[in-house]
């Protein structure tokens, strides 16, 4: 697989990394036509190990290679990675404020600009918007191994990353089609709709790759971006979504975190 993978240019790398991550999407998606609902604690557990890979993903796959990328090219790394870090952060901000969506809580809290979309519509494009930042970092990783010294390692690493976001969007794939059938929704439209938030990655994830190894004196700005764009998502979004509930079921969360963030690094050590 590592052969083929080199054999082809980065953009297709990426595309290829990133038509895995949104297959899981829709495979967990796909859950809903095994399960009606979904029981709070396993949502929880979810949403933290979906926050815990991300975690990970930002410092082994994106923040350290940014580092040691910009000690490379002669930047002050700290300086640089600061840079990319917050305006990943920043980006998601302003789509956050601007993309309309609507938040899986049982507040069905809306943010963005004011629209006539339905809910459900709303619903997918809260979890669309955190597809962004994982696609856009798939990309960035293989879009980065064709600049490396070791292509075979690098490849490798990059790699690990469209594992551990895939293996996280199997369950997201889920939290976001079952409680769209919970909604009123028939399977099939929950199905759609759950994997239709996927089909981002591939975008984002090829936009990324061709970005950086276009302009190579980005990739230390675009690896930070990618992981303040994460970073951003985990602490505004999951999180705080997988903390609202009984404070007796709230450690579901804590250890989907730490479980998710184990397998993560495991992953990009034993890979990279």
């Amino acid at each position: 697989m590592t052969e083929w993978l080199l054999s082809l240019a980065p953009w297709q790398q990426a595309l290829a990394g990133t038509a895995f991550t949104y297959f899981m999407t829709a495979l967990g998606a796909g859950l809903v036509f095994f399960f009606k609902e979904i029981k709070k604690e396993v949502l929880n557990l979810m949403l933290g190990f979906a926050s815990g890979v991300m975690i990970a993903a930002s410092f082994w796959s994106l923040l350290d290679p940014a580092i040691t990328k910009a000690e490379e090219n002669g930047d002050i790394a700290w300086l640089v990675v600061s840079i990319g870090f917050g305006l990943g952060g920043v980006f998601l901000y302003i789509a956050d404020k601007t993309l309309p969506h609507m938040h899986f809580g049982p507040q069905h809290e809306k943010e963005g600009l004011p629209t006539h979309l339905k809910r459900t519509i709303l619903l997918v494009f809260s979890i669309t918007l955190h597809n962004i930042p994982e696609g856009l970092a798939v990309g960035v990783a293989f879009g980065a191994a064709s600049t490396a010294d070791n292509p075979t390692a690098a490849v490798l690493a990059a790699i690990s990353v469209a594992l551990g976001i895939g293996i996280q969007n199997f369950p997201e794939g889920a939290a976001v089609s079952i409680p769209l059938r919970q909604e009123g929704l028939s399977r099939t439209k929950a199905f759609i709709y759950g994997q239709a938030s996927g089909i981002v990655e591939p975008i984002a994830g090829v936009i990324g790759a061709v970005l950086v190894t276009r302009v190579t004196i980005l990739l230390p700005y675009a690896l930070a971006f990618a992981a303040g764009a994460m970073i951003y998502v985990v602490v505004e979004e999951l999180i705080p979504e997988a903390q609202q509930t009984l404070s007796s079921k709230r450690h579901f969360a804590v250890f989907g975190v730490m479980l998710g963030f184990i397998i993560m690094m495991v992953l990009d050590v034993a890979l990279g």
